[in-house]
Parts: structure tokens; sequence; C-alpha cells
């Protein structure tokens, strides 16, 4: 997975009692700047209207009719003060564009030995006045961390990195398409989830029965694929000898089937029925197919958590990173600000400390029959920072809630099965509080980046749920 480059819509504002010079040099400015960071950018051309800025009515006009006829293209507008602008025309312009993006406000530093009236920017001010008018018309946006800066600063470069971690999420979580695989499994009422609600922010869900699941695996036929799959399975992890063929060749007819799955159904994330139907029914597990597939940037979840393959995917889409999904499961000692985070193991390979095995699952395995459990992908979880996330639907609230987070896994020493991680995440004991009093499920996802700011104001801001950051 690679972090993609959101396309930015332009909008330079100026005002005639400036020098509108410093706004055609700020606009040529921004526009280097955006395209040296990889970014493609939408924008008034210099004949269009004056310098190619918005100050006017008519300019705000032209400006989104230019943003509406790139719709589909632009994931973000940023407005960028180089003088004083106009907050009318400026607001205007956003108003009628109606894209529904994230908006990012920047202004430009002014030079203590440049303010004489040929080159004072005011833009300190003016942005002030951009704000409050989109505040007064209901538009959410974002502002750069230091209130002035100039394109070619550190500052800016940070901000167009957060403002694009905030695009992609809003672009990646609308309109949507989550596959369910399977019903939930009965004893599991935690991960209940609100279709409605998802689909109130064009998430959707797509039930898929595991009859229908189990019936194209079993009959997959296409033997150069299957042995193709076999090859990968054994080169992305280690499988002991003991292993049956047969059992590596059920994973990998599973594996594609469920790739094609998400392929025909056009969706972008999964939730997985993974016990214990399968296991009876088919004889193998589901996590080492979760774990490839979501290496490649489709995240599935386990046990059916739909709203937690939407977790899942939101941190993907804010860090370009595959997801790994966990239970907050065991304290760590006495250490409280500390816990174990375990699951079976279905994370992505880049989650692992080094080459791990794939087996059997160990606590199904032990009830239902190891010969009937290959799939479990087992080693310890690398340490380094993360950010944890949860996202949860409300019925009787009717919202969409969230927590996330960051912390760091570490190499603390631990002695259990399947795939074990420690977590150091301060004031833990006020997150378990959260947590409980809140009704949150007891799976986490986590991403290997630091990027809860990023997803904190795509969920919050933009898609308007409820997020709790925990510091």
């Amino acid at each position: 997975m690679n972090k993609a480059k959101v396309t930015f819509g332009l909008l330079v504002t100026t005002r005639g009692f400036f020098n509108p010079l410093l706004a055609k040099e700020g606009r040529s400015q921004l526009i280097k700047k955006l395209e040296e960071l990889g970014h493609k950018v939408i924008c008034l051309g210099e004949g269009d209207t004056n310098y190619g800025c918005v100050e006017t009515y008519d300019d705000a006009v032209k400006c989104a009719n230019l943003f509406k006829s790139k719709r589909d293209e632009i994931d973000g507008i940023i407005i960028s003060a180089p003088n004083f602008g106009d907050e009318s025309s400026t607001v205007n312009a956003i108003r009628l564009a109606d894209l529904g993006v994230p908006v990012l406000v920047h202004a430009f530093d002014d030079n203590l030995d440049k303010l004489d009236l040929d080159n004072r920017r005011d833009s300190f001010c003016g942005k002030l006045s951009i704000c409050s008018n989109l505040y007064q018309y209901a538009i959410p946006f974002t502002v750069t961390k230091v209130h002035t800066c100039s394109p070619d600063s550190e500052a800016f470069e940070k901000d167009i990195e957060f403002f694009n971690s905030v695009c992609s999420v809003v672009r990646g979580l609308r309109n949507i398409r989550i596959a369910q695989f399977g019903a939930r499994p009965a004893a599991f009422q935690t991960v209940r989830y609100s279709e409605k609600l998802l689909q109130r922010s064009g998430i959707t869900c797509i039930p898929i029965d595991l009859s229908e699941v189990l019936a194209a695996a079993k009959n997959y036929s296409d033997k150069d694929r299957i042995e193709e799959k076999i090859q990968q399975i054994r080169a992305y992890g280690a499988v002991p000898t003991y292993i049956p063929q047969e059992s590596i060749e059920r994973s990998a007819k599973l594996t594609l089937a469920v790739e094609n799955l998400l392929e025909v159904n056009q969706c972008q994330a999964g939730a997985f029925q993974c016990w214990d139907s399968l296991q009876n029914n088919f004889g193998c597990a589901s996590c080492l197919t979760m774990s490839m597939i979501g290496e490649t940037g489709k995240p599935i979840a386990c046990e059916t958590d739909v709203a937690g393959a939407v977790t899942m995917l939101a941190l993907s889409c804010a860090s370009g990173k595959p997801s790994g999904y966990f239970d907050w499961n065991n304290n760590y000692g006495d250490d409280r600000d500390k816990c174990i985070l375990i699951h079976c193991a279905n994370y992505p390979k880049s989650f692992f400390a080094s080459d791990f095995e794939i087996s059997n699952l160990d606590i199904l395995g032990a009830s239902l029959g190891y010969d009937k459990c290959f799939g479990a992908c087992k080693g310890r979880v690398a340490a380094g920072d993360v950010t944890y996330a949860r996202i949860s639907t409300d019925d009787f609230a009717g919202k969409i809630k969230c927590y996330v987070g960051e912390g760091r896994l570490t190499n603390d020493p631990i002695d259990t099965k399947g795939g074990p991680a420690v977590i150091q995440v301060p004031e833990l004991q006020k997150l378990m509080h959260y947590i409980c009093n809140n009704g949150f499920e007891h799976h986490v996802a986590m991403n290997r980046a630091l990027v809860s700011d990023a997803l904190e104001e795509a969920l919050g801001k933009y898609l308007g749920w409820d997020v709790y950051a925990h510091r």
C-alpha cells in the first residue's frame, strides 16, 4: 500500500486595497509547491479572473463552476490568502460549488521589513474574516497549525500532509461498500451494528451468505491459480511440515473465493464469520485469508464485525498502510498503562516482528479439531508506534461514535498463544473507563502510523460523528 496523493481545488483570494501582485506571486508559489509534493491542482487560470484569483461575486461563480466541473476529481479545497483576501467571494465560491469536501484555510506570513503599502499583506487578519464567514455559513473547515506560514516552510508541508490524510479518510469512507460474509457468531452480540446509520454516512453493507462463500471455495477449479496461491501462502509465512497439502489448498481456494467476491461486489473491505461454521463445513480458518487480503489494502474484520472493518479502512485511508485488528485482552501485571492485545491472528504480514508461522488455530483447534483449523498467523507483533481506533453505531442515540488515540507496541515479554502484543497507552485506565461506559466493543483496529489527529478531524468535523480523542 502507498499513501494516496489527493487532488486539491485551489482558491486564491485577494482584496483590491492590497497589492494584487502579492496574490499573483502567491498563487504561482502555491501551485508549484503543491505539485512538488505530488498533488494535482485545479485552479482558475490567470486569464479567467484577475491573476486567477477570487475577489468578486463573478469570480466566485467562475471558481464554483470550475470546481463543479471537476467534482469527481477534487478531494479537498485549499483556500489561501496571499493578502487580506475577500471573505464574501471566498465563501460564495465554496457555497456555490457545494462539493462537500474538506476545506483547508491558509494565509501567508508578513515580513517585518516589508510592511510598507506595496508589500503589506494583512493575511493574518484576513484569515480570521474568511474563517468567520465559513462558520456563519456552517461550512466545516480546517486551519493550518500555524496561523500564517510560507508555502516553502516545513510547517506548510506538514499541514498539507495532514490535510491529505483528512481528505483521504473522507473520500475513502464515502460511498463505500463493506462485504458482510455470513451472520455474526451467535454468541457475539457485541458486534451488532446499524446498517441504517452507516448508510446515512454513505457506507453500504453487502450481505453475502456464508454458503455462497463456501460454495465458491469448494467449486473453485482453476488449478493454475490455486497452485499460484499455494505458492504465495508458502512465501507469505512459514508453514510447518506437519501441515498437509490439502489444508493449504483449502486456504488457497478460500482466499481466491473471497478475493473474487470482494471484486464482483465492488467492496473495499469486509467482515467475516470466522467461527465455527467455516471450520465445520469447509475445514480451515479464515485468518490467513484476511491477513493476505488485508496486506493489499482491503481490510477484513473477524467475527462479522462490520463497524470494525469500517474502522480498519479509515485508518488505512489516513496512513496508506494496512490495518490490524485486535482484542483489548489482558492486563499486563501491575503496569496499569500497559495491556495485552491478541487475536488468533489475522493481522497483515507487516504487523509481525519477523517471519511468522502459518498453522492451526489453538483455542478453536482444541475444541473443533486441529485438522479443521489451518490458517492462523502466529507470531510476535513488532514494537513501534500505533494509532488505535474504534467506530461503533449507537442505535439508541441514533449516531455513529468513535474513539481514537495513539500508543506504542512494546517488546515486553509475554508467554501466550496466537498473535500477542503489549501496548502502552498513557492513561489507559481512563480509556478503559470510557470504552466500558459508552458501550464500545472489545475489538480495536490499529495502524502502524501516527494519524489520530487526522482521523479525529475527518470523522468528527467532516463526517459529523461523535469522536473521543484519548490523550
